[in-house]
């Protein structure tokens, strides 16, 4: 009776098993078509970089349309950077009332506007570590034993690449304004590090 009972344990995981690879093809085939179907990559435009919606956004500037653009949504938070001046503030504390991650943060940060003239975006918001160290969550104070650190992000943005030299008579040449998409490092936020 004992061998019956092994042979029929033995003989549903074999068909367990079988069960479970088909069905793991059957999900990758699934996703390959759903993968195939969906949006293209990024694709640039001449007026800005445009990608598709990130699930995680809402708001009205991307309903609906199913894409970002950056330049306005790079314009929307310099006017708020510019507005709120709870954004701007450089003080080493965190302040748990706020909704603004970069006051609750255990490395707080502060933005200020990047600017400059052969860019386009001109202004970008950008990261300012508030404090060389990192809160103590117990104390609420900052602590020198660990380090606050910028986070980093790339940033597609349009550089102006009419820069001529001056002429004979130091007069600078006319040239014909042109733009070149490159990449850029932009903080966006601090964390904690040990150091």
């Amino acid at each position: 009776m004992g061998k019956f009972w092994n042979e029929l344990v033995m003989f549903l995981m074999v068909v367990n098993v079988l069960v479970w690879t088909e069905a793991h093809k059957e999900g990758k085939t699934r996703r390959r078509k759903l993968e195939s179907q969906q949006e293209p990559q990024p694709q640039r435009n001449g007026s800005s970089f445009r990608m598709p919606l990130d699930p995680i956004l809402t708001g009205e500037a991307t309903a609906g349309s199913g894409e970002m653009d950056f330049d306005k949504t790079i314009e929307d938070m310099v006017s708020q950077v510019k507005s709120n001046p709870a954004l701007s503030k450089t003080k080493c504390v965190v302040d748990r009332q706020l909704w603004m991650s970069n006051s609750r943060s255990l490395s707080p940060w502060s933005y200020r506007i990047n600017h400059d003239e052969k860019r386009r975006p001109v202004d970008i918001p950008e990261a300012k570590c508030s404090c060389s160290g990192c809160i103590n969550p117990f104390t609420m104070q900052e602590d020198r034993s660990m380090s606050s650190a910028l986070i980093y992000t790339q940033l597609p943005v349009r550089r102006l690449l009419c820069d001529a030299p001056p002429g004979r008579r130091g007069r600078r040449k006319k040239c014909v304004p042109r733009y070149r998409t490159v990449v850029e490092s932009i903080a966006v936020g601090c964390t904690c590090i040990v150091g």
